[in-house]
Formats: structure tokens, sequence, C-alpha cells
């Protein structure tokens, strides 16, 4: 994806008090836009009553100084900040002329000592940051700038689209298997031999902050008082007792969750389960000015100067905790892996015994049929003779409904994806693995700084894999936890608990679950949301749900049909306790008093 230029009128000063100063383009530059620009910023001495030809930009620093040499071949200073044109840096000129193609290599040129220069300054900031690290953390913080390093190298070479409209076609036959082929793929008694090379990894890098909680998200109580941590603990304990096998379970935690899932893991102790932990990597955040790191003096601070680079961090993070050869040791060959917020995502006989006796697929990835309430969701294609994940950011603008439309793009990803050990040890090791497309994650800090985070999606490298392959599941494998709308879902009576996994219950007659809308202002924090129920109302036949206002349930209420209910501004309605709503429309104000 290209990224958006900076609007910029060239006359304001940044939040650091610093001026903007533009660089000579180069030779043969200058009948190019004239908007295209690259400006450096230089801070503001402590001396202001030099004179101007002291501060001139076009001043070459002292070499003996500190700071770095910039693509240009100049020693900079370390406090200079690089405003970047960001259409200049990543868009191409056409070349349909001998003179165009004249221009066009000048452009490149220029960019290419664009890139330099930003990649020189970082790599010189992040050094500052390392030296500053207590002694016994260099070493880490070494390692987790080299990764970042080679990730915004990659991030810079990235120009235009990630993929060409005209080359996407439809999965080709036998690409996308359907799940019923796999349905007697695991023979009886032959489970226990599967689950032997089984390793199940839920991403647990998340924190509840969207749903209104403190700490990782696993830890959102979802059903009868267990939290997503524990129904996945007891799922992978009912196997290994049931099938006599010793499944491990490993959380791949962020540095946001890492500490208070390791106070939570001790509850687990007498469980017959082997889990264990390892974190993805910790990257700085980048000034979208400066494309330099917010944090500038100490490594550890200031803490939302960093972040958690995504799930598709998750192979070579798994690589660099050491666990791939430690499992090898063992025995594994499958990984499974997932969202833990996802409590469809349960070990799946039939698709790990279809993994382990065609070794040739090193690659499967779970899809679903599209609804109408999944349009965003990445899709699986074939390009170029390969299975590849397409995203809604990769699609441009004159083909996104195109790509929504549920009629040409049938299916999406679940993000339950199965892989074998070895193949990820591979491409690990050749460096294949880090081809996956870069996410440009664009937020602002509570000072008003705009930042972006670069970060990749666990499904983009299966385009690095042999013969990768999806399979159509059924939805029920796919029940995420994002809003408080979807715990609604699985808190009430449609399903059942059964050894942590929770399924469909016998008595609904339709085996789709309702459409269930929750306005934000009441209900999108968890607390708030809970106290809007005295008890979560029977759902078995129900199909649509919207909720808008100042809203609240009694006991035992039942929902069938389409139920609409909105309280307008400054009205209140009480669902009295007994309550049945068969397609109904409630509205006005309903208040129901304790006598």
């Amino acid at each position: 994806m290209t990224p958006q230029p900076i609007q910029d009128d060239g006359t304001k000063n940044s939040e650091y008090g610093e001026n903007y100063v533009v660089l000579e383009k180069p030779k043969g530059y200058s009948d190019f836009n004239e908007s295209v620009e690259i400006k450096r910023v230089i801070e503001n001495t402590a001396s202001k009553s030099k004179s101007d030809s002291e501060d001139s930009a076009d001043e070459r620093p002292d070499s003996s100084s500190e700071g770095y040499l910039s693509g240009d071949g100049f020693q900079r200073s370390t406090s200079e900040r690089v405003a970047v044109d960001w259409e200049t840096l990543f868009e191409a000129a056409p070349a349909t002329t001998p003179d165009g193609m004249q221009r066009s290599k000048s452009i490149v040129e220029f960019q290419q000592l664009m890139r330099q220069d930003a990649q020189a300054a970082l790599r010189s900031e992040l050094d500052k940051l390392i030296d500053a690290a207590d002694e016994n953390d260099k070493e880490f913080f070494n390692n987790e700038f080299n990764a970042f390093a080679n990730l915004f190298e990659r991030f810079l070479q990235e120009r235009g689209p990630s993929v060409e409209w005209e080359k996407i076609r439809p999965p080709r036959e036998g690409m996308i298997k359907p799940y019923s082929d796999m349905v007697s793929a695991c023979p009886k008694g032959q489970e226990k031999a599967f689950l032997d090379k089984l390793v199940v990894i839920k991403l647990n890098g998340g924190l509840g902050t969207s749903m209104g909680c403190t700490g990782p998200k696993s830890m959102i109580s979802v059903r009868s008082g267990l939290n997503f941590l524990d129904l996945t603990v007891q799922q992978i304990e009912h196997l290994n007792k049931t099938y006599e096998t010793n499944v491990p379970l490993v959380l791949m935690n962020s540095f946001n969750t890492e500490e208070d899932t390791r106070k939570i893991l001790r509850k687990y102790n007498n469980c017959q389960v082997d889990i264990k932990m390892f974190n993805q990597h910790r990257f700085p955040r980048i000034n979208k000015e400066t494309l330099l790191p917010v944090a500038t003096k100490d490594p550890y601070n200031p803490k939302d100067g960093w972040y958690p680079p995504g799930h598709g961090d998750f192979y070579m993070a798994l690589y660099d905790s050491g666990l791939i050869e430690e499992f090898k040791k063992q025995g594994k060959e499958i990984i499974f892996l997932s969202n833990i917020d996802n409590l469809g995502a349960t070990v799946d006989m039939n698709i790990l015994a279809h993994m382990s006796t065609n070794p040739d697929n090193e690659y499967c990835m779970e899809v679903t049929d599209k609804t109408r309430a999944d349009v965003k969701g990445g899709t699986l294609i074939d390009y170029e003779g390969k299975a590849r994940l397409l995203e809604i950011a990769q699609v441009p603008k004159e083909h996104v409904d195109e790509f929504k439309s549920v009629s040409k793009f049938k299916i999406f990803n679940t993000n339950n994806l199965w892989m074998r050990l070895d193949a990820v040890d591979r491409l690990c090791k050749n460096g294949k693995i880090e081809d996956m497309e870069i996410i440009i994650n664009e937020k602002s800090l509570s000072n008003g700084t705009n930042v972006i985070q670069l970060e990749t999606a666990s499904g983009a490298a299966i385009k690095n894999f042999d013969n990768a392959i999806g399979v159509n599941v059924p939805r029920s494998r796919f029940l995420p936890v994002k809003k408080t709308s979807d715990l609604m879902l699985v808190m009430s009576n449609l399903y059942e608990l059964k050894s942590g996994s929770l399924v469909m219950s016998s008595k609904r007659q339709f085996k789709t679950t309702p459409l269930v809308k929750l306005g934000d202002e009441h209900f999108k924090k968890v607390a708030k949301y809970l106290s809007r129920f005295k008890t979560i109302p029977d759902m078995l036949e129900a199909d649509h749900l919207t909720v808008s206002g100042d809203v609240s349930f009694g006991k035992d209420v039942s929902l069938k049909g389409t139920v609409i209910i909105i309280a307008n501004h400054g009205d209140r309605i009480d669902i009295p306790s007994g309550a049945v709503l068969e397609n109904k429309i409630v509205s006005g104000n309903l208040r129901i008093l304790d006598h």
C-alpha cells in the first residue's frame, strides 16, 4: 500500500520549535513538480544570537561531531529531523517519453538519497537508545532494533500497490478445499498419534482497552466466570487427558500483556497442560513527520513510544525465542495458530490429520463464507500461481466495491492458521518469511504527535509456503469477541459450554448466529454493558437485535425474530422481567420502578 503524503504548507514550525529548510534538489530535477521536495528540520540551538549564516542549513557540520553520514555524503547532526514528503518518497513518475524517462531517472536517484538518509538517521537514533540502555539490556535492544531496521528498510523500498488488480485470479481448483473433504481425515484410534505432533499457539498480545477493560484482553470474563485463557486451557487439558498426549499451549504475548499473563498462569500449575510463553518484538513508534523514533533518549520510556508490530511478527518472534528447536527435538511437526479471542478456534482433528498426512501442504488457512458483516475481511486469491491473502488495504480505491462483493469474493480469512514447523524454521532461517505486505497503522499520541506503526499480518505469509491451501470451514469456527455485542452472543443460551469449547445449542433451529448491534454510549464498555442486564436474554429464536440509547433489561427476557429497541435522547426504556419480544420495535419512554 502506498503511504499517503503528509499535508504541509511548508511554513509552520514543528512542535519542537524547529524550522524547515528545503534541501537542494538534484541536478535535472527542477522541472519535476515543484511541490516535490524534502524538508530538513533543524533544531533550535541554545544560542539564539548566532548569525543567519551560522544557522544556515547549507553549513556542513564538523565531521568529528556526533551524527550520521547521510545519503548525500554529508555528515549530519543527530539533532536534525527530516520532514518527509511522502509523495516524493514513494511515488514513481511516469516515463512515457525520453524526456519523461530522464526526469524519472532523476526522481529515482533522489528517492534513493532520501531513503539512505532516512535509514542512516534512524540507525543513529536507535544506536543512541541502545547506548542509553542498562548494560544487561543492550543485547536485547540491539536485537530488537536490528529487526525493526529491517522492517523499516522494506517499508522505504515499497513503491506503488503491492498487487496489480489485473493479475488477481479466483482460487484455482484445489486451492480451497471444502471442509467436507476432511471430515473423515482422522481415522478413529489415530487421534493420539496426530496430537503428539501438535503445538497450539495463541495470539495473546492485545489489551482489552477497546472494551473498557485494563490488562490483557484474554482476562475478560466471557462465560460462567471463565475468561478466554481459562477456556483455552480447559480445551487443551481435555485433549491431553482424553487421548493421553501432551499438546503444549504457547502464548505469544506483547510487552503490554507479558507481566499480567505471567501472574495469572500460576493458577494453572496443577493443570495437565505444558504452558509456554514468548514475547513478540517491541518496536519504536515513528514520528510521521520525521521518520525518526518518538523515544529519543530513553529506550524504556515514554511508554507510548513503543508498539507490538502485529501478528505477522509471530514467525520471527517464535524463531528468536528458540522454541522451534525445542519443539523439533520433541517430535512436533504442526503448529495451530489463532487469536485467543476467537472462541471457535479449537483444535480440529480432521484438519490436523490432513496436515500430518499431507506434508506437501506446508500451510493451511481456514476460511469461511462471507456475509454482509464480513465484507472488509481479507480473502484468499490466486496471484501469479500461488495462494495469497488480499486485504482491503491493498485494494485500489476504484475496486473496493468489487472487493466487498459477496458474489465475487465469497470467503474470508478467519486467521485460524495451520503450518508445518519445519517450513517455518526454513523460511525464518533464509529470511523469506519476512516477505509480507507492510501495514502502515497511523495513530496520534496523547500529546498530539502523529506517528506510524509498521505492522504485518500472519496470514500474509501464506505466499511464502509451498503448496499452501485454504479450507472452507463452518462458520462455527469463527466466533471472535471484538465488541460487547459479540460478548452478548457467547454469554447467552445460544451456546453450551463443553470442556472449554462453546457449542451452538441443539435447541436452536437455525445454526446461524443472530445479528446484534448495541449502541456505543451505553453498551461499548464491558462494565456498562453488564449493568444493563439483570440476566442475558433468551436468544434461541432471535434473528436480529438492535439496541440504542438508555435501555435496560430485566430478568428472563425472551427475544424472538427481529427486535429493535430505541430510546431517544433523554428517554429511558426498561424492558420488564419476563417480557417476550417477538418481531417488535420498541421506542419512546418506558420506565419500570420497583414497588
